[in-house]
């Protein structure tokens, strides 16, 4: 059954090594630029600070080698391969722009281009090609100044950027769909209309961009893997595409420009009140200030609809942002980082996450790529430890495990009450396993300093009664353990209150958040992990924990989240945080 998905990627490794070596033959004239690029990008003056220094963090692998280029050290594992070749990091020696980082960045480039230029290497992706060569042409005045014996040549750096775009002209299709693809069909216009000579071959990439769009950007501007930070990756590589195609006198196909349209609102409903994203289905936070820049540079005005965006619900007020996985998760080829998360939710005051989901752990290996993409990591219900979905076996050559047996049915309810809004959802994740239904209720208050959340556990048709009965049957009649967890950020201060019927949560900001329930189930306050892919292992954090049993065919928990009534309603928080290579 897997043989043939395995012949496929044998066959379009070889054709990508094949084509690799005839584009780099060629000796064709390199002319230059049409006109000087204008770098879009952006990025870290730490991480730059940091590279140029000799300290190599990708893909949650940290390697010091002060004295070495990164193409002479031994990458710990494909990820950490392709972020090097992917040279996404000139954006960080960029942003530091001194003649340190300056040399670092030509040196580099000018050794992969005599280690990898003949079209050797891992490199030679249609993606990672597709990111090369915006970096490359984005910093050419960068790298190209004046650096000493540092400084490559620019016939040299001109030929391999010309040698690249033929090889992605035959290979942009051999990207998979979604984000990769319209990295290397980006990368193709960006350089078919910087480089002298080579203008023909942005004209089918600019159609091909322009049906991508209209096949992976639906009605209400997401992506199928439902990932929030892979949809800001695309969003952002549309509105360059756009803006090289003005800057070069050219227009904008419908189809391109509505996408922008779509996927912009669906941004603005995903985005934290702090300006990062909401942390879902294998998405992160997003680079700091990338989102709001990606939003600012399209131009796009118009604000997050009504209902659902990418199959989220967003409530917010005063300081308050509160996001809710309101959909069943990806399927199929899409569900491969996709997280068993329906009706999670995170919440974020002012500058400070409160509530969060633990994140992926794919850069710390298998077992906490697992664990992160369970339900138990997510601020949401899970019944004894099952999950909302289930993991399928590993592909033998790839190794990805898709997510399966997840929620089919969501219905889902926002409407206005008379003291703020309410979000009522329910999945039947748990139907197949325990004959349950989860149904969950939250309600933020018009300021913002209160939510109000009811979790409830239903059996409702005859044949889901008879399958509970079976389940509790299984307990010996002890009920059903549930769990409800709320995964607090590492940067929350929480402690056990009012003789541990409460917590009470310091954020740095100053605000004292107070977490209550209905005394129905117990309470504790228990160690947790919070996974971000910057970081060389995972972040301590704390977690609510809310354990119960399920005996009745209706079993329902209350509980609420307030701000203390001593906790201003403005609140100064100018705390600047560098988070670069903390390991707290």
């Amino acid at each position: 059954m897997n043989k043939f998905p395995q012949l496929r990627a044998q066959s379009t490794r070889f054709l990508n090594r094949m084509h690799a070596r005839l584009a780099t033959r060629g000796r064709g004239q390199a002319r230059g630029f049409v006109s000087s690029p204008e770098p879009r990008t952006i990025g870290s003056f730490a991480r730059g600070r940091q590279l140029a220094a000799g300290n190599f963090l990708f893909a949650g692998s940290l390697i010091t080698a002060p004295d070495q280029t990164p193409w002479q050290i031994e990458a710990p594992d494909s990820a950490f391969a392709e972020s090097l070749h992917g040279f996404a990091w000139l954006d960080d020696l960029a942003a530091v722009g001194d003649m340190a980082s300056r040399k670092a960045a030509q040196r580099w480039l000018w050794d992969w281009i005599d280690a990898y230029g003949a079209g050797r290497g891992p490199g030679w992706t249609p993606d990672l090609t597709g990111r090369r060569l915006i970096r490359w042409i984005n910093h050419a005045l960068f790298m190209l100044q004046a650096g000493g014996d540092n400084a490559p040549d620019s016939e040299v750096f001109y030929r391999s950027l010309m040698q690249q775009t033929n090889f992605l002209s035959k290979r942009w299709h051999a990207a998979a769909p979604g984000l990769a693809r319209f990295e290397a069909l980006t990368g193709l216009i960006y350089a078919g209309l910087s480089l002298e000579g080579l203008e023909a071959l942005a004209d089918p990439a600019i159609k091909a961009l322009a049906r991508e769009c209209e096949a992976q950007i639906d009605d209400q501007g997401g992506l199928p893997t439902r990932n929030p930070e892979e949809l800001l990756d695309v969003f952002t590589l549309l509105t360059w595409a756009a803006a090289a195609l003005s800057d070069a006198g050219r227009g904008t196909p419908q189809p391109h420009l509505a996408a922008i349209e779509r996927i912009a609102p669906t941004l603005r409903t995903l985005r934290h009140s702090d300006g990062g994203l909401a942390r879902f289905h294998g998405g992160g936070r997003g680079a700091e200030g990338w989102l709001d820049h990606a939003l600012a540079s399209s131009g796009v005005r118009s604000m997050q609809p009504d209902g659902l965006s990418m199959g989220y619900a967003r409530l917010s007020a005063g300081r308050t942002s509160v996001i809710i996985d309101a959909s069943p998760p990806p399927g199929g080829a899409a569900s491969a980082n996709a997280h068993a998360s329906t009706l999670a939710f995170e919440l974020t005051s002012g500058r400070r996450p409160l509530i969060v989901n633990c994140g992926s752990g794919a850069s710390f290996g298998l077992d906490w790529r697992r664990a992160g993409r369970a339900t138990p990591s997510h601020s949401a219900l899970s019944l004894g430890g099952y999950s909302s979905a289930r993991l399928d076996g590993a592909d033998r050559r790839t190794g990805i495990e898709a997510l399966i047996d997840g929620p089919t049915h969501v219905p889902v309810e926002i409407a206005p009450v008379s003291d703020g809004m309410k979000f009522q959802g329910g999945h039947d994740g748990y139907v197949l396993t325990h004959g349950l239904t989860h149904a969950r209720t939250l309600e933020l208050t018009h300021d913002g300093r209160a939510v109000a959340g009811e979790d409830m556990l239903l059996a409702m048709e005859d044949a889901e009664k008879r399958r509970f009965d079976r389940a509790l049957d299984r307990t010996k009649l002890k009920g059903i353990r549930f769990e409800i967890r709320f995964h607090l950020h590492p940067e929350v201060d929480a402690t056990l209150d009012l003789g541990g019927a409460a917590v009470s949560m310091a954020l740095k900001s100053g605000e004292i958040w107070v977490f209550r329930h209905d005394g129905t189930t117990e309470l504790t306050l228990e160690a947790g992990a919070y996974l971000e892919t910057t970081r060389l292992k995972p972040r301590a954090s704390q977690q609510i924990v809310l354990t119960g049993r399920a005996i009745n065919p209706a079993s329902r928990v209350r509980w609420s989240l307030s701000k203390a009534q001593e906790t201003a309603i403005g609140v100064r928080d100018l705390e600047r945080d560098d988070p670069f290579l903390e390991d707290d």
